[in-house]
């Protein structure tokens, strides 16, 4: 598995050694290991490692069909996965509806404030005025125990069964836009239509994230299917990078997250 890095970028290498681990267990114990909630480019990793494995298989899922943060379960080629495997609790957020606004970030940074890693911590549903979210089950108990405030707002969890989870689906609009280069500040010109200097400020004040982990560098390169995101700007899929113009420009479907 020793060329399994070189497909990948330096600060991802930790992660893979995170999963090799767990496929190592796997093929030594013969039982199921379970991870943590992923984003869409760490399941591609773990897919990718598990995938070098023989007998070995990989799931994944996040509390429903439609989430993005999801858990994956290792094991041995002979298991048949279920539900339960996935240690996933719902909770509802009930609050006093006509006195408040919850957001995704209040309820957040709220759950972040208990001490609790990202990790725990699935997809935050909304659908109008109805909020949910998606926890590790074994960190259950400790948040219905922990959290009765977002905000100055009282509320209350409730935990509801995986079948009530609110269905929310992402849409993208794409379209197609040229780059001088594939360096972060130069795309984030160019698709959100700033200064290169604007670009760069906001990428040093960490402003910015390439698939869901905040990038410092201007210079960092980006590829094809890298999600970015910009504070106050939105989500940006680099769907499909085609060749160069005769400019020598290149060109790339992008898009922008509804």
């Amino acid at each position: 598995m020793e060329g399994i890095y070189q497909h990948f970028r330096k600060e991802e290498y930790a992660f893979i050694d995170q999963v090799l681990d767990l496929a190592i267990q796997v093929e030594n114990e013969y039982t199921p290991r379970l991870t943590e909630f992923l984003d869409p480019r760490q399941r591609f990793i773990a897919e990718t490692v598990v995938g070098g494995y023989e007998a070995m298989e990989i799931t994944f899922f996040g509390g429903s069909e439609f989430t993005e943060r999801k858990r994956a379960l290792i094991y041995p080629d002979y298991y048949m996965p279920e539900e339960k495997d996935f240690q996933i609790s719902l909770f509802h957020i009930r609050y006093p509806v006509k006195f408040t606004t919850l957001t995704h970030q209040k309820i957040l940074g709220t759950l972040m404030s208990l001490g609790i890693r990202r990790e725990a911590f699935g997809d935050i549903l909304n659908q109008g005025e109805e909020w949910q979210f998606f926890v590790d089950a074994e960190m259950a108990h400790y948040v219905t125990s922990q959290l009765e405030k977002i905000g100055k707002v009282n509320v209350t969890l409730e935990e509801v069964s995986l079948r009530d989870a609110l269905i929310v689906q992402e849409e993208w609009e794409e379209q197609m836009i040229t780059t001088s280069s594939l360096r972060l500040d130069g795309v984030l010109s160019n698709v959100l239509h700033l200064s290169r200097q604007k670009a760069k400020q906001m990428i040093q004040a960490g402003l910015v994230k390439v698939n869901w982990k905040v990038v410092e560098n201007p210079d960092f390169e980006c590829e094809e299917a890298d999600i970015l995101s910009a504070r106050g700007y939105g989500r940006i899929k680099l769907i499909q990078i085609h060749g160069r113009t005769k400019k020598d420009k290149i060109r790339m479907n992008i898009g922008f997250l509804k």
